[in-house]
């Protein structure tokens, strides 16, 4: 016994310093991620509180609003379209309660004239001087063909592996794999995306991120390759205060998931190690200068939102006080 406590104490030491070493000098171990894109500014859906929601005009303001990054979400139609959508069902924004999947795409309904913000309880979108045909659901291929060199986070809403093959297929028409991330929560369709083109910029699955998380509290992070290139993960100040329009105070169990959230997915360490490694951090969905502010003192690479212009004006206030 008196052997195995001092050699268990000292490899415990060598392992910490080793940790803490790559932690700080992870080039060491692992090539740094070569990203080929920026992006301060990222629209959500386009922007959903200045636009319909995954349309075309939508997309075109936030460019004008000087975005740099265009976040969209596609599934596929009956007959095997790629369209960015995000909901599984037409209700919310096309009031036909049908899934996407179970409709050609020349039968698609037109958006809504006003449309609920998911991200934003209470609050809805309405613009009457839309033409109807402006509230369109575009196929991705428009939305690559219109905006050939701005950069595209792709969210995929579906586990199959004919829109991921698809989606790809349309990167590489475009010639645009080195300006698109794509992923999804779920883990598998992620795996899926790596295999079908790992060319591709590709972010954290849900499981990843906690798998991440794990690895920083316990001192493996340094260790563990990577093959995804952005961490992208939500605001927990955002999430308290969008649920607290919900309710009038928060129950315990919510409390100490924020309090998880704040302290683990955002723990600063573990945000300055990914960024060492070329991984970009984006966090959403940011709306208010509160929101900005927090992102920036938290160092991320990119902030998304679905106020384009309001995220645009607190870009250039605060760089012009720098």
């Amino acid at each position: 016994m008196a052997v195995v406590i001092p050699t268990a104490l000292g490899a415990l030491i060598s392992y910490a310093a080793a940790s803490a070493f790559f932690w700080h000098f992870p080039h060491f171990l692992h090539k740094r991620k070569k990203i080929a894109f920026a992006c301060a500014h990222i629209s959500h859906r386009g922007g959903s509180a200045e636009g319909y929601e995954n349309t075309l005009k939508a997309f075109r303001n936030a460019v004008k609003k000087g975005t740099n990054m265009l976040e969209l979400d596609v599934r596929m139609t009956r007959d095997r379209q790629v369209v960015v959508f995000h909901d599984p069902t037409l209700t919310r924004v096309a009031g036909r309660d049908l899934p996407v999947a179970e409709v050609d795409y020349d039968a698609l309904p037109k958006l809504k004239p006003t449309i609920p913000i998911d991200t934003i309880p209470g609050e809805t979108f309405s613009d009457l001087s839309w033409p109807e045909e402006e509230r369109k659901i575009p196929l991705l291929r428009e939305v690559f063909k219109e905006f050939p060199s701005v950069p595209i986070n792709i969210d995929i809403k579906e586990n199959d592996i004919q829109l991921i093959q698809e989606v790809s297929k349309l990167i590489h028409e475009y010639q645009r794999a080195d300006i698109t991330v794509w992923g999804s929560f779920n883990s598998e369709v992620c795996n899926q995306c790596y295999d079908v083109n790992p060319n591709v910029c590709l972010f954290f699955s849900a499981k990843r991120v906690l798998v991440l998380m794990i690895c920083a509290v316990t001192g493996l992070l340094p260790f563990i390759p990577m093959k995804e290139t952005h961490y992208e993960v939500f605001l927990p100040l955002s999430l308290k205060k969008r649920r607290l329009k919900q309710v009038i105070d928060l129950s315990l169990s919510e409390k100490c998931l924020l309090w998880a959230c704040e302290t683990f997915l955002l723990w600063k360490p573990l945000l300055n190690h990914l960024k060492k490694r070329g991984i970009h951090v984006y966090l959403w969905v940011c709306n208010d200068s509160e929101e900005f502010s927090e992102c920036q003192k938290l160092g991320v690479t990119g902030i998304m939102t679905d106020h384009p212009t309001l995220l645009r004006d607190f870009l250039n206030t605060s760089k012009s006080t720098e």
